[in-house]
């Protein structure tokens, strides 16, 4: 017998660890955003817009340079947060939408409706996920849980430059 997505969901939400969650647990959950009830994906995109502002002020260079040291970052948080979860995509793992949402977000001067564009394009492209994103998603351990997101955060940069190149967005 199948189990019903409900089942599933709960499976993927195990109950906490009896052990207190370390500061790589914490990051990986990107602090309260990866505790939501529901959608704490969402959450934690939502939870990376602060963020964005703030690199937004970066050179591009600096800007990817700090996207790449929080990408490796992030793929050590999300190994050693599957390993305290007991599964490698536990949903309270969210920095890796954090790391999608900040490359959706690339070299993209800062204003409101590039951030919420950006949200509502990087959230689509990680439902979706069209390969490779699909591919690094069966990849359990911290790097594909990241890699993925990633890859969506590549889709989502693109079809943001194109609303750019279309004059839709600043």
């Amino acid at each position: 017998m199948t189990a019903s997505p409900l089942a599933r969901a709960a499976a993927k939400r195990r109950p906490r660890p009896a052990a207190r969650p370390d500061g790589w647990v914490l990051l990986a959950a990107w602090g309260p955003c990866g505790y939501a009830p529901v959608a704490p994906g969402t959450f934690g995109t939502l939870g990376a817009i602060p963020l964005y502002l703030a690199l937004s002020r970066l050179s591009a260079g600096a800007y990817l340079l700090t996207l790449f040291a929080f990408a490796a970052l992030a793929v050590y948080a999300a190994e050693r947060a599957g390993k305290y979860w007991g599964i490698a995509d536990a949903s309270q793992i969210v920095v890796d939408e954090v790391a999608g949402y900040l490359l959706t977000l690339a070299l993209v001067p800062f204003s409101w409706p590039a951030a919420l564009a950006g949200f509502v394009l990087f959230r689509i492209f990680d439902v979706l996920k069209p390969w490779p994103a699909s591919a690094l998603d069966r990849v359990k351990n911290g790097f594909g849980v990241v890699m993925d997101d990633l890859a969506a955060g590549v889709y989502a940069w693109a079809a943001l430059q194109a609303l750019r190149l279309l004059g839709v967005l600043p």
